[in-house]
């Protein structure tokens, strides 16, 4: 999750600035990124201001940082330049396979309900995407935050056919990432026989790797897809905002281990790799 937040502490002040930014948005064909004859598609389960001044974020960012960030990407920034962060997944498609990294905010009464702007729409994504829920063969699931797991588990698990892979450290940690994850999401997981906790790099397919980047959460992963000439890296939270493109040494006040999380960045996010991030203006982004 990029915060977590008590249910008191979304004022009114901010629920009338998103509805003062958020603009109506039409369903279409999610974008996509062609790696061979693999397909990479981003699916945004939803868009919102953030609840905190930038700079509170990213109390180390300099005034320099924040203009070439906005310079670059100006789709970070809200009318009244605060941040503008979406909320996506993404889908990894061959042939009928079909792996799913991040499942988003979830319904209105997911666990990010008490925080998120507004509830999540990755059932249409999916329909759009012509992926049916019980085509997914195996859900990433990069952390235990509420917006990257919403759609985990809706009563029962929402992706029957599913392996659910999350790394044994962020299970260990749930009581201090978020407790309730215990009955709502890793039981039912754990009860359906779908729950499959891994350590370290884990091979999913030929060419798809999960990566274990811990210092957002302790069990932080990232997918990486080395297909045709091209890595992409699926990072969920190694990165959370476009100013640590231009600075990837700018720690996030919300990460638990900003150490390891600046050297997972460091060691993954490089010129030549694509980066296919849950919050970042564009769904693709290029590193040159």
């Amino acid at each position: 999750m990029i915060f977590a937040i008590a249910p008191a502490l979304l004022s009114r002040e901010f629920i009338k600035q998103y509805e003062r930014t958020a603009q109506p948005r039409l369903l279409c064909m999610p974008l996509t990124h062609t790696l061979g004859d693999v397909t990479v598609i981003a699916l945004s389960d939803g868009e919102g201001p953030f609840f905190l001044p930038r700079k509170k974020a990213f109390p180390q960012a300099t005034d320099e940082h924040w203009r070439l960030a906005d310079e670059r990407y100006p789709g970070a920034v809200t009318p009244d330049g605060e941040w503008l962060l979406r909320f996506r997944c993404f889908a990894i498609r061959r042939d009928d396979d079909v792996i799913l990294v991040d499942t988003g905010i979830g319904p209105a009464n997911s666990p990010a309900a008490n925080w998120a702007p507004v509830p999540g729409r990755l059932p249409d994504e999916l329909a759009a995407a012509g992926i049916d829920p019980a085509d997914v063969r195996t859900v990433v699931l990069t952390h235990l935050h509420t917006d990257h797991c919403g759609w985990a588990v809706v009563d029962t698990p929402y992706f029957p056919n599913a392996e659910y892979l999350l790394q044994r450290a962020d299970a260990d940690a749930v009581d201090e990432l978020n407790p309730a994850l215990r009955e709502r999401l890793l039981a039912p997981l754990a009860d359906a026989g779908q729950l499959r906790l891994v350590e370290g790099e884990t091979k999913i397919r030929p060419g798809v790797t999960a990566v274990h980047t811990p210092g957002h959460t302790p069990g932080h992963q990232a997918v990486l897809i080395e297909y045709a000439d091209k890595p992409t890296l699926i990072t969920g939270d190694l990165l959370v905002h476009a100013v640590q493109i231009v600075a990837p040494d700018l720690a996030y006040t919300f990460e638990m281990d900003p150490g390891a999380a600046r050297e997972s960045r460091a060691n993954l996010i490089a010129p030549g790799v694509v980066l296919a991030s849950a919050h970042l203006p564009e769904p693709f982004t290029p590193i040159s």
